[in-house]
């Protein structure tokens, strides 16, 4: 539920795609959850919804290729928008239990098809991801058990492993969001994040690898 996040994406993939090529057994890519917002049942202040507006006006002009749907903002009488995005990141978790459980091929399927339902109903169907009931109803729109997935969703070890990853976020000093950080034996060194091209962002991270 990060904006700026969701501007980066693009960019991420063709990154991703990238170091896979140079650097098939020296780099892995890992996602992990940076929280933004703590839990909540308040409704947003209006300066706060008035801020977010004008941050996704702003993406959009750094970020051309990216369009939102203002209709969460313009009607949020009925979206009710809240500063929570804790739901969002339990959503995802519980989605990549079912990556492990199943022992995919694809180790982050439905960790990363349940971050791109969640982008998805937030930027552009104006549905709030913040609510519980979306998430289990998107997580049943990428394949998943209704049932076990809520179960998985609402479980303590999903608010544990949260927990966890909030505080490797603390660790490695990631305190913006999107934020690339390259962990090198006991070290974390920061990437510059370029919304625009990843030749300037895989240049930073050849150049430490080399200083390495």
């Amino acid at each position: 539920m990060c904006s700026w996040c969701y501007a980066f994406k693009p960019v991420l993939h063709q990154l991703r795609r990238q170091l896979i090529t140079q650097y098939p057994e020296e780099l892995q890519l890992v996602s992990v959850l940076g929280g933004l917002a703590a839990d909540t049942d308040a409704a947003m202040p209006a300066e706060m919804r008035q801020q977010l507006y004008t941050t996704w006006q702003r993406i959009e002009q750094k970020v051309p290729a990216i369009h939102f749907n203002y209709a969460f903002w313009d009607n949020w009488q009925q979206t009710q928008p809240r500063r929570s995005t804790y739901p969002a990141c339990r959503a995802v978790i519980a989605a990549h239990s079912f990556d492990i459980s199943d022992n995919n091929i694809d180790a982050n399927k439905y960790e990363e098809l349940m971050v791109d339902a969640i982008q998805n109903a937030y930027y552009q169907q104006a549905l709030n991801p913040s609510d519980n009931n979306v998430l289990i109803a998107l997580a049943e729109k990428i394949g998943l058990p209704e049932k076990e997935f809520q179960n998985r969703f609402l479980a303590e070890q999903t608010q544990l492993i949260l927990e966890q990853q909030l505080a490797q976020c603390q660790q490695m000093n990631a305190r913006s969001y999107p934020s690339l950080i390259l962990k090198v034996g006991t070290g974390y060194w920061p990437v510059s994040i370029d919304y625009l091209n990843p030749d300037s962002i895989l240049e930073t991270i050849s150049m430490l690898l080399d200083f390495e």
